[in-house]
């Protein structure tokens, strides 16, 4: 398992943050650090770049230019270390519509070398955390939009990352479903969240900090 990052050290540190999509950048300048445990919620209309923030912190996009440190690791030379470590939750679910809920989650664990025992209880309880149990059987291209995003948050935090980078949490969840994912990915799992929401009524009440980007403008940290 990777070394956990020094005491003090902040969850994500970024500095002079910009990505570029050809002459365009969708970040420019931004910096902001986040203790372990802390909730960020990231705030902005559309094409202010949030996604692309996630997206960043996940590892799955490079930075044009900045410095980026997520669990003591600096991105993307040691982005390697992290994708264990972190529970991505993107617009896309990223399951397999052909394969049942369970094997989507089973073929989740062998990526994160989890097999055996305890792979299955895991599964068993994220499925049951999600309310998912009775469907999981089901090929994921027969399930209902937000049956989908319940198995997507059980992949999320099958593994047990420490850090939850969540684009849109509640999308396509009823109040059941909002109520029972609460427990895996709320503010009282300990784990360090960055969140992005259209729904700030939802989310500022959990939040420790709050970004707000703009469309060329300087974000806004509080």
């Amino acid at each position: 398992m990777p070394p956990e990052q020094e005491k003090g050290t902040p969850a994500v540190a970024v500095a002079g943050l910009r990505r570029d999509y050809g002459d365009r950048p969708a970040i420019d300048g931004l910096g902001f650090e986040l203790e372990a445990g802390a909730s960020l919620v990231v705030l902005g209309p559309n094409g202010a770049g949030k996604t692309t923030l996630l997206r960043i912190l996940a590892t799955l996009l490079r930075p044009s230019a900045g410095e980026v440190r997520v669990l003591g690791c600096e991105l993307p030379k040691e982005a390697w270390k992290l994708r264990g470590r972190i529970g991505y939750l993107g617009h896309e679910p990223l399951l397999y519509r052909d394969l049942s809920g369970r094997e989507n989650l089973r073929f989740h664990a062998r990526l994160h070398g989890l097999a055996g025992d305890e792979a299955a209880a895991r599964i068993d309880s994220v499925l049951a955390a999600t309310g998912m149990e009775r469907r999981a059987e089901s090929r994921v291209a027969e399930l209902s939009a937000g049956m989908r995003q319940r198995l997507a948050i059980a992949r999320c935090v099958l593994h047990e990352p420490e850090l939850l980078l969540l684009d849109e949490p509640d999308s396509n969840l009823d109040a059941e479903g909002r109520e029972l994912v609460r427990g895996l990915i709320g503010p009282g799992t300990g784990r360090t969240r960055v969140v992005v929401t259209h729904d700030p009524d939802r989310f500022l009440p959990e939040a420790d900090r709050v970004l707000r980007l703009g469309i060329g403008e300087r974000a806004a940290v509080a």
